[in-house]
């Protein structure tokens, strides 16, 4: 016998081959469909951090100052706006920290707190059902009080351990200062 003996190899069939090639076409469109799927997260993620920073601030509740209307721990989605209204809940920053608390006085407003708790803006009563204890609180003040120009005076609902407007280290709050107003709550949904 001759050592030079060729073997044969058996040529793949028709079907064989079409077998092969759809695999290999389906292995491309589903690499094709998963980078396509996550290039389209990443740029949703981005966006949602973009919305987040730029116009809808997230912040967690943290403290008990504006018990019972917000608890420790709550989630809030912010509205990024300066325009506050009397009884809006906001963020504000104060030194490097940020406070959550509601808007009771806007700039020219005249505030009255008698020793009861029971406030008063420009010698009308408030209506609070937000507050389940009124208190005078830490109060460093005297009433009544004008609330300056481009100033608002906040409050926490918690009124007997709330540091706010009346104290004298925070005191009425700039407009520059106004993180957001509280637009709703995102966490514990209820």
């Amino acid at each position: 016998m001759s050592a030079n003996k060729k073997k044969t190899v058996a040529m793949p069939s028709k079907e064989q081959i079409e077998t092969e090639l759809g695999k290999i076409k389906y292995k491309r469109k589903f690499v094709s469909t998963l980078l396509s799927t996550v290039s389209i997260l990443v740029v949703v993620a981005a966006l949602a951090v973009l919305a987040s920073t730029l116009f809808f601030p997230v912040v967690q509740v943290s403290g008990t100052s504006m018990e019972p209307a917000l608890k420790n721990g709550d989630i809030l989605v912010l509205v990024k706006s300066d325009d506050v209204k009397r009884g809006d809940m906001c963020c504000v920053s104060w030194q490097n920290k940020t406070l959550l608390k509601r808007v009771i006085g806007l700039p020219g407003d005249l505030i009255t707190i008698d020793d009861e708790g029971n406030v008063s803006v420009n010698n009308v009563p408030l209506d609070e059902p937000y507050v389940s204890e009124k208190s005078l609180g830490i109060c460093e003040i005297e009433f009544p009080y004008l609330v300056p120009d481009n100033k608002i005076f906040i409050l926490g609902d918690r009124r007997e351990t709330s540091v706010d407007s009346r104290s004298t280290a925070i005191g009425c709050i700039g407009k520059d200062q106004i993180v957001g107003k509280v637009f709703f709550k995102a966490w514990p949904i209820k």
